[in-house]
């Protein structure tokens, strides 16, 4: 099927949207359809209906976190990603706990984090211990705080540099303090793809796998897909799928969030797609990940305003606060909210703005 947008009528997709609110499945095939060619006005009332019913209708959900990376070296250089350096590099770093990452985590507590969202690079050489004795030191000093942290890729990296299956890793992890992994570097769940935009990286089964020994250890985790760059719309749904066979067989995903490919300053290049994908797309996830409850507006790549529109298609939760962000910022796209803010465009929006735990657990 052709990724050429031609249009699917109006009845036509009104049609095959009210297969998922009325309980049943889309198919790849039907998926795809949507992707490609659903009307978009037809896609946003029905994802936005489905919504309503999956979750609570009036409430929209945030976090209050702080994203941060304990180092920028990586030997994967993803040609996608912006933010990664050589060891070697001027501008690399490892933050180490004290007084850095100690220092901002007291930031983020005084301001009502309830989460820290720790990621970093594939460094090449800092031991095991290093990450064991970093997680032990937070749980020491803020026992409270939600480590969400350590994405699969992460994970893969110990495993291979350590010579540690990925249980043991994730075990060990969870010992010294770790309460949830983050569904980052997932990209798009296709070797294809993976292989020309991120080829030292793990790969789709190695990604799936990481989530489901750690949903075997009771971790729950979130799922992400960026989209917008080498993939087809055939491959959006590949990963959509995978996710959704994952979420049957183990229940551990809390939410999916898709964000848009930012490629300033990246290897990769080429031309960001704009929000109108962007709201296709989260609709479509909508409708297809059926098992899913939660599903993020990305504010942070798109900005406020289409953040605030992703409500009505599909989305019920605005992520986090997000004290700190680099990744994305690195790549040429930063938008930045007070928790005021925040919630100030939710209300604006028509729902009530409600504080939740990592695990989605009302706060207020």
């Amino acid at each position: 099927m052709s990724d050429k947008p031609s249009s699917l009528p109006i009845d036509e997709t009104g049609k095959l949207c009210s297969k998922p609110v009325a309980g049943g499945r889309l198919s790849c095939e039907e998926g795809e359809l949507l992707l490609r060619a659903g009307d978009i006005h037809e896609l946003g009332r029905a994802a936005h209906k489905l919504r309503l019913k999956r979750v609570e209708p009036r409430v929209v959900t945030y976090v209050v976190d702080r994203n941060i990376n304990y180092t920028n070296v990586c030997i994967s250089r993803c040609r996608f990603c912006a933010f990664s350096r050589d060891i070697g590099d001027e501008d690399a770093y490892v933050n180490q706990y004290e007084p850095v990452i100690r220092a901002k985590i007291t930031e983020a507590v005084e301001l009502g984090a309830k989460q820290i969202l720790m990621q970093g690079g594939h460094h090449p050489s800092l031991p095991f211990e290093w990450y064991l004795d970093l997680l032990r030191c937070i749980k020491r000093d803020f026992p409270k705080t939600t480590l969400h942290s350590f994405s699969p890729p992460e994970v893969v990296h110990f495993s291979r540099l350590f010579g540690m299956p990925v249980r043991e890793v994730l075990s060990r992890l969870r010992e010294a303090g770790l309460d949830s992994l983050p569904g980052g570097g997932a990209e798009i769940l296709s070797d294809r793809v993976r292989s020309e935009v991120s080829p030292h990286k793990c790969t789709a089964d190695e990604w799936i796998g990481v989530m489901r020994e750690a949903h075997g250890l009771r971790m729950r985790t979130t799922a992400t897909m960026m989209f917008g760059h080498v993939e087809t719309l055939a491959e959006r749904i590949e990963h959509l799928e995978r996710i959704r066979a994952l979420q049957d067989e183990t229940g551990g995903f809390t939410a999916f969030i898709c964000w848009t490919y930012q490629p300033e300053n990246t290897a990769l290049g080429g031309t960001a797609v704009g929000g109108l994908d962007y709201l296709r797309t989260l609709a479509v996830a909508r409708l297809y990940l059926s098992n899913f409850e939660n599903l993020q507006a990305s504010w942070v790549t798109m900005g406020p305003k289409v953040g605030q529109l992703a409500l009505m298609f599909g989305a019920n939760d605005m992520g986090g606060t997000m004290l700190e962000e680099n990744v994305v910022a690195a790549a040429g796209t930063s938008y930045a909210m007070t928790e005021a803010e925040l919630r100030r465009l939710i209300s604006k929006a028509g729902f009530t703005p409600q504080r939740r735990t990592t695990q989605y657990e009302l706060l207020e």
